[in-house]
């Protein structure tokens, strides 16, 4: 309602014809009477045409008007859910990364595309249909009391029987349609999760247990559906069933009264109303399928919208700079090539890269310890490589450095700063960060390029491709720059697909950069070609490095070694070769890296 409320003077407009289009009806009726007594009964025929002219009039202003509110009542409907869907998927964008861990993709896109059409299908069809049944509905019985205050009690109690049936059969629909919502969500879920990794899927001779999974949720979903259709299903039927009883009762009870008071227009008005006061109720029951689902479908989007986003009470923010012959700051729009944080009191501090760690402890769930008492410090152009197991914490530092997620405990400098007074925006925009698994969007190979710092020109992402030694294959392509890429590069090698994601990388420019087994994918022919171009984007940078292969770590001026979320080594490659521990087992073979 909040949403259909920007459009108030559109539902004004609505409501003043829906308001004539049952007037029109409700008039149209009452001329019944005066059409029977007055002029059929008698013989007057040529007052019977003036008078049949005179309700087709009537009747063709109410079907105008009902045309009139469902045009305005569409456009009023694809705004409100295109606003839907906008904010929706702003919102996601606001949400930390620990709410798309714990719901698969797929379960989120049908709050995109099954829920949002519900609502569309509601608000499109059945909130106008609300509305004018209901208009009908008060209409018809304002006139049914004015004609017969009798023969009124009598519908009522059919009216309040209807009433009830629809309390009850509407209350165990909507919380089973809330269930079938919540059903094909998982359906969906399942389906966008197999279907991306097929792959392994063959490779493990899992399409059996595939099925079997998809079936076991296919079937919740269709006892789901069956539930809330029966239900849905069930409600016309009924009240279909206690209006022709209405119907009855109300003929025998007219037909005493007609012979009594000699009212054959009346009874045939009255009993015209009895069919009209039931259609609202028989309409509006017809609609209940939709409207239920509507709501679930609603309270699944809003349950999204409501869900607390990231939070950020950083106050610094990056800026560009230029560093002044006197040694200090200036702020500046254009690139001078200098970045500095910029304080609330306007004071500036250059980003140098100096990132440490004070006892930091982290947990993603509250309840596992991933990191313990964690303290590592980076100065400004060092090499910081991560070696251990799987698990250890490698990949989870990182993420904690962009604030991926919120340490419990500790705390993490930037340049001396608190990263939790650092905008969140600013310090993503200060860390370059080139991960394992690569993602490529639909789009031209420059564009995906380009997506590291959107406003490059062709030759700098030209450039950046050359330094990530991706510009020659680029050019083998069909179009070269502009070849365009979808399936997320399925076209390109693994090992392509990442030289975009480290051009990428090279195009931010950022102070910081964050390798997480970024050269895992690429073969070591690959490796060497590229050393250069990273070397040179590395330069004057502080890096972190993941390391898949622990010779390319060598060239690091620390090597932390973790275990089970600790720091158990720290020392240059020789150094730790020399001390025999954990690091000389790895590089020795002697223990396996996973």
């Amino acid at each position: 309602m909040g949403y259909l409320g920007r459009y108030r003077l559109h539902l004004i407009l609505v409501a003043v014809c829906i308001l004539g289009s049952a007037a029109c009806s409700v008039g149209g009726s009452y001329l019944l009477r005066p059409l029977i007594n007055d002029y059929i009964l008698p013989g007057d025929f040529p007052g019977l045409a003036r008078m049949l002219a005179l309700m087709g009039g009537i009747y063709a202003l109410g079907a105008l008007l009902s045309f009139a509110y469902a045009r305005v009542m569409v456009r009023v409907s694809q705004n409100t859910v295109a606003a839907l869907r906008r904010d929706l998927f702003a919102r996601l964008q606001k949400l930390p990364l620990s709410y798309f861990d714990a719901h698969t993709h797929g379960e989120l896109m049908s709050r995109f595309t099954n829920d949002i059409d519900n609502v569309s299908e509601a608000i499109n069809n059945s909130f106008a249909s609300l509305l004018s049944c209901s208009a009908m509905f008060l209409g018809t019985i304002g006139m049914m009391l004015y004609v017969s205050p009798l023969l009124t009690l009598i519908t009522f109690a059919v009216l309040a029987v209807m009433l009830a049936a629809v309390r009850g059969i509407g209350g165990r629909s909507r919380r089973n349609f809330t269930a079938q919502q919540k059903a094909i969500g998982a359906v969906n879920g399942y389906i966008e999760e197999m279907t991306e990794g097929q792959k392994v899927v063959k490779v493990f001779n899992h399409e059996r247990a595939a099925v079997e999974g998809f079936r076991r949720r296919n079937e919740e979903y269709r006892r789901a559906a069956t539930d809330a259709q029966a239900y849905a299903g069930a409600m016309m039927p009924v009240m279909g069933n206690l209006s022709y009883i209405n119907y009855a009762v109300t003929c025998m009870a007219g037909a005493i009264l007609a012979i009594r008071n000699g009212d054959l227009g009346g009874l045939a008005l009255f009993l015209q109303y009895t069919r009209q006061v039931s259609q609202p109720v028989s309409q509006i029951s017809q609609q209940v399928n939709t409207i239920l689902a509507a709501v679930a479908g609603a309270e699944r989007i809003f349950e999204v919208m409501e869900t607390p986003p990231e939070t950020d009470e950083g106050k610094v923010t990056l800026v560009r700079a230029r560093l002044l012959p006197g040694g200090g700051l200036e702020e500046t729009q254009v690139d001078a090539g200098a970045w500095a944080w910029k304080k609330p009191d306007g004071s500036l501090t250059e980003v140098r890269g100096d990132v440490r760690f004070d006892h930091v402890t982290f947990s993603y769930d509250g309840k596992k310890t991933i990191l313990k008492d964690i303290s590592l410090f980076a100065e400004p152009g060092q090499k910081i490589a991560f070696v251990g197991s799987t698990g250890a914490g490698k990949t989870t530092i990182t993420n904690l450095i962009n604030r991926f997620y919120e340490i419990g405990g500790g705390t993490i400098t930037y340049d001396g700063i608190n990263v939790r007074d650092i905008e969140k925006d600013s310090l993503r925009r200060s860390l370059g960060v080139v991960l394992q698994d690569t993602h490529l969007f639909s789009g031209t190979v420059a564009d995906n390029i380009r997506y590291g710092r959107l406003d490059a020109t062709d030759e700098e992402v030209e450039a950046a491709a050359r330094l990530a030694n991706a510009d020659a294959f680029i050019r083998h392509l069909p179009k070269g720059y502009q070849t365009v890429l979808s399936g997320d590069g399925g076209s390109l090698s693994q090992g392509e697909r990442q030289l975009l994601n480290i051009a990428r990388a090279a195009l931010s420019n950022p102070p910081v950069l964050i390798l997480d087994e970024a050269t895992s994918s690429i073969d070591t022919r690959t490796e060497k070609l590229i050393e250069r171009g990273m070397d040179q984007l590395m330069a004057g940078r502080t890096v972190f490095v993941i390391a898949h292969r622990l010779s390319t770590v060598r060239n690091s001026q620390a090597i932390l070694v973790l275990e089970q979320g600790e720091i158990i080594e720290r020392g240059g490659h020789d150094e730790l070769l020399e001390q025999k521990g954990r690091y000389y087992q790895l590089y020795t073979g002697q223990a396996e890296l996973s």
